[in-house]
């Protein structure tokens, strides 16, 4: 059944919907099964997204019509389709009011996947109007919180030095928390890798205290301030809870050196919501595994990383994790930066849409992913900031040395970035960043051809 003359109107201005304020827009890849023209897939797809069906149904009414979702661009060469969502067709709280991220993607994301007409479709962009800026939570705390903990300028207070706890499965808890000791002594951040939590071997309730008592004696050795990244992901809200408690129980006047991660993909958006509401003293940490499975650029339907992150600010992730933009072993390009500015930044225009955040707190970028010294400047050259998080935890663990030179070589080389020093001759005088070379030598062969010559004998 062509719906196109009830869900389709191309002479809407995308100028004037956003000028109204009144829908949210959301950008497809979209191409229908071979057989079935453009439009009228498109009007099928806005159909299913929002108030029709297949048939003429007889409950359908004046107002119902009223909050339909209506394709107002195509651009068929290019499989590309823009679809306007009154803002009424959402989900609201009962409690306070609130939008909620469920409903966004129950409606833009729902059956519209499976439909029989449809190859294939996926999320590019979407917009948010001021009114559902106001009504998402977003962030309740972001950097500059975790800059304060550390004693640093609570503006442009630069790298944070993390790593993730490696092997991540199969440490019982004395020699994990002696891993987590070892990185301390040099670096900023740690975090749980996700599958580490409360596993037979190494139960939440043995291995946090160690953890806390590693994290003491290290900031009694360094005189600096340390950051823990614990795994609170779980099925049941409950449990979520429960962990939380019993975790800030334990660092107690250190609580505020603790952030939570949380398995936002695979856990979905009430674990996000379930953490930012129930601890939004905690700074919010939210590792996106699986996502590849509907993100990756070789998967046709979902959306794309971009629009996760987006999705995760108004969530009210602190961080997310956004790859290494091809710096490290994670899938990603260059241009992947916009998936860090769309979140750190107040204003941006992303792959359709120019969005305002209006206030809302930024969202940190976290580079994770066979990271280590070496790759580091080439990264923040590329970023054109070095106000991330990074967790490597190969390039820590890796160092020749220790975990605590590892940890060190990284903040030297955001230092050498910084200072727009050429690496070989900083590492001439910064003895773990030079240790890095041989740690690491397929990169340093990769990245700076001839560095042995240069660098033989140097601080061995």
């Amino acid at each position: 059944m062509d719906q196109s003359n009830r869900y389709a109107d191309l002479s809407l201005r995308e100028e004037d919907l956003i000028k109204g304020g009144r829908h949210i827009l959301v950008a497809y890849k979209m191409k229908p099964k071979a057989g079935h023209g453009y439009l009228e897939a498109a009007a099928h797809f806005a159909a299913e997204s929002s108030t029709g069906t297949n048939v003429e149904v007889s409950t359908t009414d004046e107002f119902t019509k009223g909050v339909d979702a209506l394709v107002y661009w195509i651009d068929e060469a290019n499989e590309d389709m823009r679809i306007a969502y009154p803002l009424d067709l959402f989900d609201r709280n009962i409690t306070d009011g609130r939008m909620m991220m469920v409903s966004f993607l129950t409606l833009v994301i729902g059956n519209n996947q499976g439909m029989g007409d449809i190859q294939h479709a996926k999320i590019i962009d979407f917009w948010m109007p001021p009114r559902a800026i106001q009504l998402f939570d977003g962030p309740s705390k972001d950097i500059s919180d975790l800059w304060r903990v550390l004693g640093r300028p609570v503006q442009n207070g630069g790298y944070i030095a993390g790593t993730i706890i490696k092997p991540k499965l199969g440490l019982r808890p004395e020699p994990f928390a002696k891993a987590a000791y070892e990185f301390w002594l040099g670096g900023d951040f740690i975090k749980n890798d996700e599958p580490q939590g409360n596993q037979v071997f190494a139960p939440m309730k043995k291995t946090i205290p160690l953890v806390v008592d590693a994290m003491k004696r290290a900031m009694d050795e360094t005189g600096e301030a340390k950051l823990f990244s614990a795994n609170i992901t779980a099925d049941d809200h409950h449990e979520m809870i429960a962990r939380g408690e019993y975790i800030l129980e334990q660092f107690g006047p250190d609580a505020d050196k603790v952030a939570f991660l949380v398995d936002g993909y695979v856990g979905g958006p009430g674990m996000i919501t379930t953490a930012r509401r129930n601890f939004p003293n905690q700074y919010l940490h939210y590792h996106r595994a699986g996502h590849g499975a509907v993100t990756s650029p070789s998967a046709k339907r979902g959306y794309t990383a971009y629009v996760l992150a987006k999705m995760s600010r108004l969530q009210g992730a602190s961080g997310i994790h956004v790859g290494t933009m091809g710096y490290g072993k994670m899938e990603g390009e260059k241009d992947d930066r916009a998936i860090a500015y769309i979140i750190e930044r107040d204003s941006y225009t992303g792959p359709v849409y120019h969005q305002e955040w209006f206030g809302m707190k930024p969202t940190t970028p976290i580079i994770s992913g066979g990271m280590n010294a070496l790759r580091l400047p080439g990264f923040f050259e590329n970023l054109g900031h070095g106000n991330v998080i990074n967790t490597a935890g190969g390039g820590s663990y890796g160092h020749i040395d220790s975990p605590a030179a590892g940890a060190r070589s990284l903040r030297q080389a955001y230092d050498c970035w910084k200072a727009k020093a050429d690496p070989i001759e900083w590492a001439k005088e910064h003895r773990e960043f030079a240790r890095a070379f041989e740690s690491f030598p397929k990169d340093a062969d990769a990245l700076y051809p001839g560095w042995r010559e240069k660098l033989v004998g140097i601080h061995r």
